[in-house]
């Protein structure tokens, strides 16, 4: 029997760290800064999956690499979902999530992250991913 597993965690690493070295290509940090990117990375993962809808947050997720979709389900209670938040207060969530100093602040992380994200999902999914968040926080979508 062939060693499919291995591919398939192999190819969601290598998908994981493309997404990680965009973040990291945005801000002009060294693989060394990895941790930031992963923070990144994870800050706004969950914080977007916590105003999303849960069958939305679920369309969204299945077309995330396997590894970041065990990143985003992390800690994940679907029982409190979604959870309002404007621009302001998304925004301050992700400073808070994210304690590291970039040009551009919490919103560049933002978009810096979704835009690296936005590579791997389909444009539909992005559109109804879209759809479900208020208009002052679409405004930092890419």
């Amino acid at each position: 029997m062939p060693n499919n597993s291995y591919s398939v965690f192999e190819s969601s690493l290598d998908k994981t760290n493309l997404i990680l070295k965009d973040i990291e290509q945005a801000y002009g940090w060294p693989k060394e800064r990895r941790n930031q990117s992963y923070a990144a990375l994870r800050t706004v993962l969950h914080l977007l999956r916590d105003r999303l809808p849960v069958q939305e947050s679920v369309h969204f997720s299945a077309q995330l690499p396997m590894l970041v979709r065990g990143i985003y389900f992390e800690g994940w209670d679907p029982s409190i979902v979604p959870v309002k938040l404007n621009r302001e207060e998304f925004l301050y969530e992700v400073r808070a999530g994210f304690p590291f100093d970039v040009e551009g602040g919490p919103g560049s992380v933002v978009t810096t992250v979704l835009n690296a994200l936005r590579r791997h999902i389909t444009e539909g999914e992005w559109d109804d991913v879209k759809s479900t968040m208020p208009k002052d926080l679409t405004r930092i979508m890419p």
